[in-house]
């Protein structure tokens, strides 16, 4: 598996496929039935600097010892459709088709990058179907990655959207450049109406992206990689019949630079931003709102000026990919947040829950090292319990598990490279004392 810098760096050719598939020919993906270790709470460890106050609600997370093990890919952000079904995004490594066949997207850069979509099957988290419906081909120029990122099925509409990585050129840090995966704007969606089978190409491009934003030598962007809110099966919970996004970005003058701040992990701010999905509004910007802050009674202000966007969360250095979902029997949204810096080492997340997406966000758990190289956690709501408490964490792991001499370990155990669904519980204080604190 490359590294960012590796996935950025080197040029790939690649053949797009069409994809076509039945639920009638179903390939089985080979893979050991889900393995068990001892439940434990991953001990929460904030740095000194935390500005959230501890959830009194859900005060800790535990592992239920229960875990997946597809070994495929990476960037799964699971859309759960009227069908019963589950799409997701793909890229990096090659996924088992209806035929038997894979198709491997291990080419997210170039003119020729391409970025795979997929169909999981199933109510086991375990023992899912997981099927490739094949690969897009999308030019990252005048980038040279492009990686998929926000993706919501809607009323049989599949809405797919992609982001870039680094300029095809030298990213600026202070006075010195350097070839590093920068993060770039957000490019628009493409669209599917056959649940993945054919697509519509988004009229924007990476010189011309949806929001108008660029990544050019570095300069930050606020939406570059979104994700949808995960409201649930065809999105039944939205509270308005938006769909809204949440991403993360970082601010220019930067008051606290480092080196690779803004990259596909790494960042200083979460932001906002809300649209109602239709083939006609998902490319137009000026059908999207945006957050813009709290008035001086405390209510969320939004706007349709994308200027005056402002953070949902200001965590300068410790922000970075994220995700939300509305845990409907909890009655609560759940966050998850990584901030990866450097972006091949170890890496850490912390989940976060709010009554309302607009906040105020409470911190969950700070899991310091976790995975120990965990990136793109979600929590799909097709898999949450009918009392709320038990979930499954979606993730991948150690893609760049040697780095530096340094081998990154499976913590918790089935942290690896692929697909991870991880068995959690969201602790209360009765529950607590049941588990172990360690790993």
């Amino acid at each position: 598996m490359r590294s960012p810098i590796e996935k950025v760096s080197v040029l790939c050719m690649a053949v797009a496929l069409t994809a076509c598939w039945s639920t009638r020919v179903i390939a089985v993906v080979e893979h050991k039935e889900g393995q068990h270790f001892k439940p434990f709470i991953w001990p929460s460890q904030p740095p000194a600097d935390c500005p959230f106050e501890p959830s009194k609600d859900i005060v800790g997370i535990a592992f239920m010892g229960v875990h997946s093990d597809y070994h495929f890919a990476d960037t799964w952000y699971p859309s759960w459709a009227s069908d019963g079904n589950l799409y997701s995004p793909y890229t990096d490594g090659s996924v088992p088709r209806a035929d038997g066949q894979r198709d491997n997207s291990n080419s997210g850069v170039g003119p020729d990058a391409v970025t795979g979509q997929a169909v999981m099957i199933g109510d086991d988290p375990v023992n899912l179907k997981v099927i490739s419906l094949g690969l897009t081909k999308g030019d990252a120029s005048p980038y040279r990655g492009r990686y998929p990122c926000g993706s919501l099925v809607h009323n049989g509409v599949w809405y797919y959207s992609t982001y870039c990585l680094a300029p095809d050129g030298l990213t600026r840090y202070g006075d010195q450049a350097f070839n590093w995966p920068w993060l770039g704007p957000v490019v628009g969606f493409r669209i599917s109406t056959d649940f993945g089978r054919t697509w519509t190409d988004s009229p924007h491009t990476p010189a011309k992206p949806l929001f108008g934003e660029t990544g050019m030598w570095g300069y930050p962007v606020k939406i570059g990689s979104p994700h949808f809110v995960d409201f649930g099966k065809n999105m039944e919970h939205s509270p308005d019949g938006k769909a809204y996004l949440v991403a993360h970005g970082a601010p220019e003058p930067d008051p606290k630079p480092r080196f690779g701040n803004l990259s596909w992990i790494s960042g200083d701010q979460i932001y906002l931003l809300r649209v109602t999905p239709s083939i006609e509004t998902i490319n137009d910007a000026s059908k999207y709102d945006f957050f813009a802050g709290h008035d001086a009674a405390g209510k969320p202000i939004w706007t349709n000026d994308f200027s005056k966007i402002q953070p949902l969360i200001d965590w300068n250095n410790n922000c970075g990919c994220v995700t939300a979902t509305w845990n409907a029997p909890l009655k609560k949204y759940l966050m998850c947040i990584t901030d990866g810096w450097p972006t091949c080492a170890k890496m850490n997340s912390y989940i976060l829950e709010s009554d309302a997406l607009t906040g105020p966000w409470r911190l969950v758990t700070y899991m310091k090292n976790f995975g120990e190289q965990g990136y793109f956690l979600n929590i799909p709501t097709k898999f949450i319990s009918p009392d709320g408490r038990t979930a499954w964490l979606c993730y991948s792991g150690n893609f760049a598990k040697d780095w530096r001499g340094e081998v990154m370990q499976e913590k918790p155990p089935g942290s690896h490279y692929g697909l991870v669904l991880q068995q959690i519980k969201l602790l209360d204080e009765s529950t607590r004392r049941k588990y172990s604190k360690q790993p």
